[in-house]
């Protein structure tokens, strides 16, 4: 089995320009784009090669830009590339990007998914009632007493375990700057709130995640070429059976992006090759390993590089 892991971003990666290169220079960026924009009914091309980028901030645009954007990205890797993967992983949105990859679920059925997936999640909490948070330097057994001090009848949770000592927090918006200020009190003075429009990864998230399961009713999930290294638990999984189930329950679990490449090390993987906007996961890749190389793929001269 190939060494190397291909490893798709999730939200936060977008840009407005993303994925313009490959679609002008590659068909099958083009056709990539265009059968995006045919299930959508819409221009996501257009938002996603000029913006403006307040509306690609919006949830419902961006998980579906770039997952786009990744999928675009990953057929030009493999037409323009010898490069196999042996494993395939995606944080938190990116997960969707992974399956998509692994041959389990088509384009067409991921964007509309996850277009679907950022309404809901946007839905599930009023605006301003959530809320955010990284805390850097922390240990985990901390962070739980931490939160656990801040609820006070609130939730407040951790939502991405990223890498050693970053870990963003989500919860109701009261409970979170609490544990905030309970942080820097103990002497973690790099905690601070994340510009998102909603409380994503904890119980906050349970009416998205239900009214997820409805929609995955409708989706067809087809064998797995690869394995897929899930967030919520940290491992692959090759079942198709258990795809929805494990979507489901990722909205409101955190996501487990330190166990999981530390995961696929321990399986053999040498090599993380990032595909799709920006080098977010190329960063945590190399914080939680020293050992690995990582590369990513989102324009021409970072193709040229991978050759």
């Amino acid at each position: 089995m190939s060494k190397t892991a291909f490893v798709f971003p999730g939200q936060g990666s977008q840009y407005p320009g993303m994925g313009k290169e490959l679609a002008e220079n590659f068909k099958v960026a083009r056709e990539t784009f265009a059968e995006a924009d045919d299930a959508l009914g819409f221009h996501l091309s257009r938002l996603c090669f000029e913006g403006p980028e307040e509306d690609l901030k919006l949830t419902a645009n961006t998980q579906p830009a770039i997952l786009t954007t990744s999928i675009a990205a990953l057929r030009v890797v493999r037409s323009e590339t010898p490069l196999v993967a042996g494993y395939l992983a995606g944080h938190s949105l990116g997960e969707y990007s992974a399956l998509v990859a692994a041959g389990a679920v088509t384009l067409a059925d991921a964007v509309r998914t996850v277009r679907a997936r950022g309404t809901f999640m946007q839905e599930a909490v009023p605006v301003g009632t959530g809320a955010m948070a990284a805390i850097l330097g922390v240990e985990t057994d901390v962070l739980a007493a931490i939160c656990a001090e801040a609820a006070q009848g609130e939730v407040v949770s951790p939502a991405n375990f990223n890498s050693p000592g970053q870990i963003v927090i989500a919860g109701h918006a009261g409970a979170v700057n609490r544990a905030i200020e309970i942080a820097k009190a103990k002497g973690f003075r790099k905690a601070m709130l994340l510009p998102v429009s909603a409380p994503f990864h904890c119980t906050l998230m349970t009416p998205a995640a239900e009214r997820l399961a409805r929609t995955l009713e409708g989706v067809a999930i087809l064998p797995l070429d690869l394995p897929v290294v899930t967030n919520v638990e940290a491992e692959p999984n090759t079942e198709p059976g258990r795809v929805k189930e494990l979507l489901v329950k990722q909205v409101c679990a955190p996501v487990r992006w330190d166990e999981s490449v530390q995961r696929m090390v321990a399986l053999g993987v040498e090599s993380f090759v990032e595909i799709g906007p920006g080098k977010v996961l190329s960063g945590l890749v190399k914080r939680i390993s020293k050992e690995v190389g990582t590369r990513n793929v989102e324009d021409v001269a970072t193709l040229k590089a991978l050759e």
